[in-house]
């Protein structure tokens, strides 16, 4: 389902009167993103970099890449979100912060499997690392994607 609920998402966005996205990134931006965090992004969360960037659909900001100076950059930034964070709050390198929904919790994606799509999970920066539970919030970038289009559009799924 979550290449369909990815899809779906992704139609429903570019179909929208609601959505600012600062546009596509390069494939050489992505390759500068993913050294400098030293991770590497996979297919649904990649197709997001390359089509959207980084923006929001309503009030729901989804973050990516806004350009190639990830240090001095701001929200919906990701790559300067995610270094921000492992500086301040020992997030961990395996995690990647797409979304803040304002409520002290980060969700990240998260790249500890190398096989497959990375599921969505909660970082609470607050909360020491030995007692983080990363609670998984969606099973892939797709599914949380459609999530928060729908909750923004008020569509019950």
């Amino acid at each position: 389902m979550s290449l369909e609920s990815y899809q779906t998402a992704k139609r429903m966005i570019l179909s929208s009167d609601d959505s600012d996205f600062v546009g596509g990134c390069t494939n050489e931006l992505i390759d500068k993103a993913q050294s400098t965090l030293g991770m590497k992004f996979t297919g649904l969360y990649k197709d997001y970099l390359q089509t959207f960037g980084a923006g929001n659909i309503g009030s729901q900001e989804i973050y990516g890449i806004v350009h190639d100076d990830f240090e001095n950059s701001s929200v919906p930034d990701s790559i300067w979100c995610t270094l921000n964070e492992r500086f301040e709050s020992n997030l961990p390198n395996h995690l990647l912060v797409i979304y803040d929904a304002g409520d002290d919790e980060l969700y990240c994606l998260d790249f500890k499997q190398h096989n497959e799509e990375p599921k969505v999970v909660l970082f609470v920066p607050r909360v020491p690392l030995e007692n983080q539970t990363y609670e998984v919030i969606a099973d892939d970038f797709g599914d949380f994607l459609l999530k928060l289009v729908h909750l923004e559009m008020d569509i019950d799924k």
